[in-house]
């Protein structure tokens, strides 16, 4: 832990110095990552934020005995929640959220409705993140109020098994 310590003041005084803070944390900090959002991409992009946003913040860093380590996964926790609300596909019936598993939970949960058949994907997002009627998607996509109602009906019996699924089984 001192080590660490000497390592983070020195990049402190020195920024070149955090590049042997980089390459410490790098792996597990992409791994992190790319366990939550699933694409690879996305997840390189999202790393390369948490590093940069480390360096930027690096002086308001406060050794505390924890790991530095801490701190960089609370910046990733941060950059996926940001990514995925960037992306604005709010979910149905989201369990209650809890500060350590918020994020990797909106995770599974968007994973589950990309994974929905199409027309069921399209009327959850409609009735949930755009919150429209079942008489309104009903007119939209051309189907009666209660092939919509089952489409819905169908979607979210399909989201809380695949949610059941992986977050027991995970």
């Amino acid at each position: 832990m001192e080590d660490e310590q000497r390592r983070i003041e020195a990049a402190k005084a020195d920024p070149s110095r955090f590049a042997e803070l980089y390459d410490e944390h790098f792996e597990r900090v992409y791994a992190y990552v790319q366990r939550r959002v699933g694409d690879r991409s996305d997840a390189q992009d999202i790393t390369g934020d948490v590093f940069q946003n480390a360096l930027a913040n690096l002086q308001s860093f406060e050794w505390r005995g924890a790991p530095f380590a801490a701190w960089l996964y609370r910046i990733a926790g941060n950059a996926i929640a940001d990514h995925f609300r960037r992306k604005s596909r709010p979910l149905p019936d989201a369990p209650p959220e809890s500060a350590g598993d918020d994020v990797e939970q909106r995770a599974i949960l968007f994973r589950s409705v990309d994974r929905l058949p199409a027309d069921q994907r399209r009327v959850i997002v409609m009735r949930f993140a755009e919150e429209k009627s079942i008489r309104e998607i009903a007119e939209e996509i051309g189907r009666s109020e209660g092939a919509v109602k089952q489409l819905q009906w169908r979607g979210l019996q399909t989201l809380r098994a695949q949610w059941t699924s992986q977050v027991i089984h995970g």
